[in-house]
């Protein structure tokens, strides 16, 4: 209905009655029916309202001056109103238009159905039902339970296990608890299978509180007997089913644990690179002395085959298979040997099938379908992002059936400018594609670079998953940082290492001479400059990349510095756009504890490097609260917030106005998190189509948002 047809309807209330005011309310007030989008619901409330009140106007009574008066304001507002709620509905069907959300790094995208976090062992019954344990998934049970590539649900807390192993029989669970329980770390847990419910706790360990490795490092049942590696208390304990303690076998740090059709116990010492073999009553028998630099770090007896199964964790990343009826020997191998490094059936650092990576759980089920449980490479003490979950399914002949995978957890991938979005990258890993997308490459390459601040155990940040990524001539420079960083890791990439990134330097480190850490804001540009704010200078340190030698290594210069601006002192975002020469400044909570975080005054500065660094234009004053993470592509700044929403905000640099809010526009197949949780858990990216490409961290689904938008 359009303004003259509005007026005829006015005029014509007016010749008809006020009659039809309560015709018009029930009008107004009922539903729309008939299902479809909002803006459909909202026309045909519309056309209703309006055909109703035609309809019932047969009899016309005669209406003071007033009441006619009275009648055509109501008329008025009525339409107005109407109006209005039209209005809105196309606006947001008209915004909604404009963006989709996908979702990367796991193989489904809603809570309920998503592949668990960072599963560390493995058991599989005979039925192929699968059961992983995890020391850490935000929401779900830290046993995750699966079956035919599916997600069937999950058994206790989300920190309730400590996720080093697991094993299972007919009726029950067995699990390391975590040392933050009342039980503690020395502990297992007996677990129902029917109910999902915990019966019984069995101590294992004296060392029940140890936080940054695990106690209880093997698991496996035979009949009524339940064994457990205490590799601190270097002893096998064996107790029944029922947490009766029989007898202990003694053996220097004992790892994973198999059990043959004899009885015989097989204990992995990983480090030693040895598996020994124990006849029921614990008698020494066999030992299997692997290569040095092999690392077995898990083990599987196939009755069927009578064969032992060994996942080496060392250069060769495969399956070795042992013969052991008389003495033990090697009969075979399942896997690419060298696995995801290989150069000979692929690019170094390329996953997929038979290109292993940590063989952390073997097992089968009566069908012969191998299970194959690999944690990618990269992580530090926190066990909860330590590796990723990566579970392979092989027919009989060894054909690659399906994988469950979840890849990230805490957080993101940078979309890659080579390629103009079609990669992202994450502080360790690469992926592509849509609805799940698809694990590329794993970076890290423990063998060639063990120094690579990605496989630090000690690090303060729990890991270096978070991703920026820059392509300078061609050359890609990676950074990759914590959570909520201090310290910056750059890396680059060349044709000989393929996929894998070649650790170059680190802020605060030699490479930039400094070792006051990035407090205030960090930013890396398209040229490949650096710009940070160092704790307590109050200033922007810009260091310039000085060059890229022949192999794609970088390096920096000395820095200038250029004091803080006083009206948006203390920085604790700093974004440079070096396309348009912008700076974007947001601001830090003054006396706050929190350093990471911003009081949501953001500034922007156009012409920085051409000297404008005192102007302002515009000022972005953010009206949601607790702005956490901002990226910044093309003329756009885009905010997310934590504890709050899950919304990110879509700012115009010229103007400064909120242009769009990207939620989900994919509810029915997928979950976009709580919030941002990161300092830097959104990147941005502005291809040549004129699409923007946002990636945002949902630690919640252990994924990553990706959101294709256009202005």
């Amino acid at each position: 209905m359009n303004g003259v047809d509005a007026k005829r309807f006015v005029n014509r209330q007016r010749e008809r009655g006020a009659g039809a005011g309560a015709e018009r309310a029930r009008c107004g007030s009922g539903s729309g029916g008939g299902g479809g989008s909002d803006v459909a619901i909202n026309r045909r409330r519309l056309r209703r309202c309006v055909r109703r009140t035609h309809l019932c106007h047969t009899r016309r009574p005669i209406l003071s001056t007033g009441q006619i008066g009275r009648a055509s304001l109501m008329v008025k507002k009525r339409i107005r109103a109407m109006f209005a709620v039209a209005l809105v509905g196309l606006a947001a069907h008209a915004a909604h238009a404009q963006y989709t959300t996908d979702w990367i790094a796991n193989t489904y995208g809603t809570i309920a159905s998503h592949v668990g976090n960072n599963a560390r062992s493995m058991w599989v019954s005979p039925e192929g039902v699968i059961y992983t344990a995890s020391f850490w998934d935000e929401n779900a049970g830290g046993v995750a339970i699966y079956q035919n590539g599916k997600t069937l649900g999950s058994i206790g807390t989300h920190a309730e296990f400590q996720g080093g192993a697991i094993t299972g029989n007919a009726t029950s669970i067995f699990a390391a608890m975590q040392y933050g329980t009342p039980q503690g770390s020395g502990t297992v847990g007996r677990y129902n299978r029917a109910t999902l419910q915990r019966d019984l706790t069995i101590p294992v360990s004296v060392w029940n509180a140890v936080s940054r490795a695990d106690v209880i490092t093997g698991l496996a049942t035979a009949g009524t007997l339940l064994y457990a590696s205490d590799y601190f208390g270097n002893r096998v304990r064996v107790f029944t089913t029922g947490g009766v303690w029989q007898r202990d076998i003694g053996i220097a740090n004992p790892g994973a644990l198999a059990l043959d059709d004899a009885g015989n116990l097989w204990v992995a010492q990983k480090n030693a690179a040895k598996i020994v073999e124990f006849d029921p009553s614990g008698a020494l028998m066999n030992t299997i002395q692997m290569a040095s630099a092999s690392r077995p770090a898990s083990l599987y007896y196939d009755a069927s085959k009578r064969q032992l199964m060994v996942g080496d964790q060392g250069p060769d990343m495969n399956i070795k298979l042992y013969a052991i009826a008389g003495v033990p020997r090697q009969i075979g191998t399942f896997g690419v040997q060298g696995g995801y490094l290989d150069t000979t059936t692929g690019i170094k650092g390329q996953v997929g099938d038979r290109r292993f990576t940590r063989v952390v759980g073997i097992g089968k089920d009566a069908a012969g379908t191998l299970y194959v449980l690999n944690n990618p490479w990269g992580g530090g003490w926190d066990l909860g992002r330590n590796g990723a979950t990566d579970i392979h399914a092989y027919d009989a002949l060894g054909n690659a059936l399906w994988k469950l995978q979840a890849l990230n957890f805490e957080a993101i991938a940078a979309p890659d400018p080579t390629t103009d979005g079609a990669l992202f990258y994450s502080g360790m890993n690469i992926y592509s594609g849509t609805a799940g997308g698809t694990f590329i490459a794993n970076t890290v390459d423990p063998f060639t670079y063990p120094s690579d601040p990605r496989l630090d155990m000690n690090d303060y940040q729990r890991g270096q998953h978070f991703g920026q990524l820059v392509s300078v001539g061609g050359n890609r420079i990676l950074v990759a940082s914590g959570q909520n960083p201090g310290n910056f890791n750059f890396y680059h990439f060349n044709a000989a290492s393929g996929y894998i990134a070649i650790p170059d330097a680190s802020l605060p480190g030699k490479g930039f001479n400094t070792s006051l850490q990035v407090t205030a804001g960090f930013s890396i540009d398209n040229k490949g400059d650096v710009w940070v704010g160092l704790n307590g200078t109050n200033a922007i340190s810009h260091y310039p990349l000085a060059g890229i030698d022949a192999n794609g290594k970088p390096s920096w210069g000395a820095p200038t510095s250029i004091p803080t601006p006083a009206s948006v002192q203390p920085t604790a975002r700093i974004l440079y756009l070096s396309d348009s020469d912008t700076m974007i400044l947001a601001q830090g909570i003054a006396g706050s504890w929190d350093w990471t975080a911003m009081n949501g005054r953001i500034e922007v500065y156009h012409g920085w490097s051409a000297g404008n660094v005192t102007q302002p234009n515009p000022v972005i004053a953010l009206t949601s609260a607790n702005p956490k993470s901002i990226a910044a592509a093309g003329n756009y700044l885009f905010v997310g917030y934590v504890h709050t929403v899950p919304n990110i905000d879509v700012f115009n640099l010229n103007t400064g106005q909120l242009v769009a809010t990207l939620i989900n526009s994919n509810s029915g197949v997928m979950d976009v998190g709580n919030d941002v949780d990161s300092m830097y858990g959104l990147r941005a990216y502005l291809r040549s189509t004129g699409e923007y490409v946002i990636t945002k961290d949902n630690y919640n689904g252990s994924s990553i948002v990706v959101y294709r938008w256009r202005p």
